[in-house]
Parts: structure tokens; C-alpha cells; sequence
């Protein structure tokens, strides 16, 4: 049976086992290295064979054998594999109805969320507003997130114990990786660090931390450094948001070269790279190469808490210098971060639309070239998942758009869509906001306290 799709999703409600996705466009930096020719935005036509919940073949379109199983033609449309959110803080989204943002300014949010977590961050809480993520990412298309946990205060093991019974329920449908987070000026306590290890042991976490402009950025680099080797665990670290003058990543990749560090790195933000003078941009990003770092750029919750003041229009937009990373061979993401929270007012863990926003903001086009891979293959082979590419054998986790191109994927919201979880429509709605309307009014602290 050929069909040709008015509504994408409509039409993948009744396939069988086996069926071919006909005439698909998917990127080819997303398919198995081969001869596939690809058109002048880097996609190639597909046939996408899939049975028994997996990718049986990948063929060029219109070479596969006929007939054979049922074939949806798909007459162009895009296609591309679960998405990968490798940066986000799933413990802090949801909460702007009870903690917006006074001014949109990041000391607003630090106040902000900190009065927010005194108040109301019990287990009931977090455990909420956490499933009402993964249910709207679930239903975007994504299929692997890694979140960061504040792990400083007596609240620092409920956010682990909710995202241990988080992992455990969304076990099959999205996988779950957390990150061990305090300030830099923390690391140099020692029970603070302590309890901070054996959250991230106990729980198979990453070993993180905001690093900023302090005294102790390099002797607290060094204790990080110290505990990644004594346990084996990787770093994924918050570098250069907020300070134009900042030198984490410099320091880090500094510090990576000279122990000869060994274990993965994983550096979000970065933003003050870009207001760097060149010669200091070729040294640090030189190092950041040889180390083998990379790099998660979060432009959406840099643009809304960068460079703000009354009634004067920002001028450092706070992405980071993703084409010169590229260049250097070192792996680039970009991720959702915050999501409704005084970090980020806005945001639903949607990667297709933070993935049209980048584009927009860091020119990822002219040529789109390999970069649909930010938001799939890059975020999964750092994550060490067998996602995020089309290739047989692999699961046949989709998502399809009515979008014949990369050109009209970005130009339109991309609201409706057709998402395949192996091989199957998932039938999943964005929850209502309405659902947490109760969890919103029970704010004990004061608005803006400390």
C-alpha cells in the first residue's frame, strides 16, 4: 500500500511490524558512513526500512526491492532520529509561576531559585515538576537527557533520590544521566565536597560544578580534577556564563593537558570566549582541542539572562564560538538547559525548536552541513548511547516531520509532528500547565529572599 502523508502522524497510526518509510530526507551526517548523495543542505533520500521495532535497512530511495511491506511515501519529508538533550536542570523547570524572575538578570535567578528551593523542593515537589519534563520532552521526540542536580544544602539528596526513581520509571522511553553540581568557592569545603562524591558514587553521576571568577577557581579545578581520577568520573562543568572576564576553560583545558587527564569533559556555556581578543581565543581553544574537551552551548538561556540592564538593549548575546570549535575538531551540542524557571522563562525541552533558535543565533547554516548532529549523534557518543543516527540494527526511535527540507523545518514552528518509539507512533501529548496550578501556590519563603 502507497500512501502519501497529509498528517504525518495520522498516517503512522496503523502501520504494521514491518513497513518502509519511502522517499524520507535525512541528514546524511546522521546515516552510515557510505555513497549516499546528498542535496545542497546535506540530506539524503532514504528508504527507511524498519521491522520488529528496529531499522531493518537503509537504502537510497526507490532502490529497495518491490513490492514488500507496507510503504508510507513519504514524498520528502524529514526524518531524523530521538533527539539528545545532553544539558538541562531538571530538579529547578516548572517553577515560574511561583519564582519568576524579578528582573531577568542572573543574580535574579540565583535569589530567586534559592528562596524557591527553601520553600518548596520536597520529594512530592521535584518529583512533579521532574515527570512533567520528561513527559513534554517524551512527546518532542527525545529519547536520552542528561540533567544537573544542585547537590549543596540538606534539599542536595532528595533531588538524587527523585532522579534515581526517575531513571528507574522512564527506563525504556528516555534515558536518564545526572550531574552532581555546587559553586566552585564550595568545592574547597570539605564536607560540602564529600557529600557531593558520594551523591554522584552512590548514584552512577558526573562530577560537576559552576565555575566562575574566584580565588579558588584553580585550587578547586585541581580538588575536581583530584576526585574525577581517585573515582573514576567524568567532569561536566559549567565554564564562563556570566563573567565577560572569565578564564575557566582555559584554566581547565590547562589543567587536562598537564595531568594528562584521561577521562571525558564536557564544558557548557563558554560564553565569555566570544568577547575574547583572537590571540587568547586561538591559545585556549588550541588547549581545549588537545584535551579533547567539548563543548554544550546553551543559547537560549544565554540570550534571556545575558547583558541585561533598564531600558538598554543587550549588546553580548552569549553564544560561544561554536564554528571555530567545529573547525578544531572539537565536538559541539547545543541543549535546552532551564525550562520555565527564573534562569529561563520560556523553553518546553523541545530539541527541534532549540535546535531552530541555534541556527538563528549562531548562523549553524550556509552551509547546514553536519550540524543537525548537535542535537543527536554529537550529545549521544558523548553520553555513550547508541542513539541519535539512523543505522540498521539500531532501534527505530523517529521523529517525522511534514518539513521537505531543513529550510522549511526552520522557517515554521514545528508543533505537529509523528514520533516513533521502536517503530511504533507514541501516543503523547505536551501535559497542561494547569497540572501543577497547585504545586504553584504553596510558596512559603519570600518572593526574592536569599
Amino acid at each position: 500500500m502507497d500512501r502519501q502523508p497529509a498528517n504525518v502522524a495520522a498516517d503512522l497510526a496503523d502501520l504494521p511490524a514491518a513497513f518502509t518509510l519511502a522517499g524520507a530526507h535525512v541528514p546524511a551526517c546522521l546515516l552510515p558512513d557510505g555513497a549516499w548523495s546528498a542535496g545542497r543542505e546535506g540530506l539524503a533520500a532514504v528508504d527507511v526500512a524498519v521491522a520488529d521495532g528496529r531499522v531493518a535497512a537503509l537504502t537510497p530511495a526507490g532502490e529497495a526491492a518491490q513490492p514488500g511491506p507496507a510503504r508510507l511515501d513519504l514524498a520528502g519529508r524529514l526524518v531524523l532520529p530521538g533527539f539528545v538533550d545532553i544539558h538541562t536542570h531538571l530538579d529547578k523547570g516548572f517553577i515560574w509561576q511561583r519564582a519568576p524572575n524579578p528582573d531577568g538578570s542572573f543574580d535574579g535567578a540565583m535569589a530567586a531559585v534559592a528562596a524557591d528551593r527553601a520553600a518548596n523542593w520536597s520529594e512530592e515537589d521535584i518529583a512533579r515538576r521532574f515527570d512533567f519534563a520528561l513527559r513534554c520532552a517524551h512527546a518532542h521526540g527525545t529519547v536520552a537527557i542528561r540533567t544537573h542536580l544542585d547537590s549543596e544544602g540538606p534539599r542536595a539528596a532528595t533531588a538524587w533520590r527523585v532522579f534515581a526513581a526517575m531513571r528507574e520509571a522512564w527506563r525504556g522511553r528516555i534515558e536518564l544521566q545526572a550531574v552532581g553540581l555546587i559553586p566552585i568557592d564550595s568545592v574547597m569545603d570539605d564536607a560540602l565536597f564529600a557529600t557531593l562524591i558520594e551523591l554522584i558514587r552512590a548514584h552512577g553521576g558526573l562530577l560537576g560544578s559552576y565555575t566562575y571568577a574566584t580565588p579558588n577557581l584553580v585550587p578547586g579545578l585541581e580538588r575536581l580534577f583530584a576526585a574525577a581520577e581517585r573515582w573514576g568520573l567524568a567532569l561536566d562543568l559549567h565554564v564562563d556564563e556570566r563573567d565577560r572576564n572569565g578564564r575557566g576553560l582555559f584554566e581547565i583545558a590547562t589543567l587536562a593537558r598537564e595531568r594528562r587527564f584521561e577521562g571525558p569533559i564536557l564544558a557548557g556555556h563558554c560564553c565569555a570566549l566570544s568577547v575574547k581578543a583572537a590571540e587568547e581565543i586561538d591559545r585556549t581553544l588550541d588547549l581545549v582541542a588537545q584535551a579533547g574537551i567539548g563543548v554544550v552551548s546553551l543559547p537560549m538561556c544565554n540570550l534571556y539572562l545575558q547583558d541585561r540592564a533598564p531600558g538598554r538593549t543587550p549588546r553580548w548575546r552569549g553564544v560561544t564560538l561554536l564554528h571555530e570549535m567545529k573547525a578544531r575538531g572539537i565536538p559541539v551540542m547545543v541543549a535546552s538547559d532551564n525550562t520555565r524557571d527564573p534562569f529561563y522563562a520560556y523553553g518546553d525541552l523541545d530539541l527541534a525548536e532549540v535546535y531552530r533558535e541555534a541556527t538563528r543565533i549562531a548562523h549553524l547554516d550556509h552551509p547546514a552541513a553536519d550540524w543537525p548532529a548537535v542535537v543527536s549523534r554529537a550529545p549521544a557518543q558523548w553520553m555513550g548511547l547508541e542513539a541519535g543516527r539512523l543505522a540498521p540494527g539500531a532501534a527505530a526511535d523517529l521523529v517525522l516531520f511534514r518539513a521537505r527540507s531543513l529550510n522549511e523545518w526552520l522557517a515554521r514552528p514545528q508543533g505537529a509532528r509523528g514520533v516513533l518509539r521502536k517503530g511504533r507512533l507514541l501516543d503523547a501529548a505536551v501535559p497542561d500547565y494547569a497540572e501543577l496550578d497547585d504545586a504553584m501556590q504553596t510558596r512559603k519563603a519570600p518572593r526574592h529572599g536569599p
